[in-house]
């Protein structure tokens, strides 16, 4: 999970069809994880980028509480959200599971994998603007 400190825990959607549940330390409701990738199939970052694919870009700016942003960057290139926390800072600005991370602070990161981008989320500041890929009938 992306997040600051001792208290970040993985988190992922609530479709219990794609998780089981795993109890949280510090919450009176259970977390749902999934350790596998919710990716249907690979994407390339050219496939992303092609004109006329099914993907559109959107923005979020999302401001971290105490525990991190509320959500988990996985994959290679490229990587892609693995899972939100649904009472985060992330799920609050719209984001969600298997959108595509295109740039973190006006960084590209398309041809970064995960452990690249949550080492740029967790060095910059409390405020993230990420640009994400999704397709356009989510």
């Amino acid at each position: 999970m992306v997040s600051r400190g001792e208290g970040g825990r993985q988190r992922s959607r609530s479709d219990s069809s794609y998780c089981k549940q795993v109890p949280v330390l510090r919450s009176s409701s259970p977390v749902l994880y999934n350790p596998k990738s919710v990716l249907k199939r690979p994407v390339s970052p050219e496939e992303l980028q092609r004109p006329g694919s099914p993907y559109t870009r959107r923005t979020f700016t999302i401001v971290g509480d105490a525990v991190g942003w509320g959500f988990v960057v996985r994959g290679n290139v490229p990587c892609h959200i693995q899972a939100v926390d649904p009472s985060g800072p992330a799920a609050a600005a719209g984001m969600k599971v298997c959108q595509f991370v295109v740039a973190v602070n006006g960084v590209n990161v398309l041809s970064s994998d995960y452990k690249t981008v949550s080492n740029l989320i967790l060095t910059g500041p409390r405020t993230v603007v990420m640009e994400i890929m999704e397709e356009a009938d989510c």
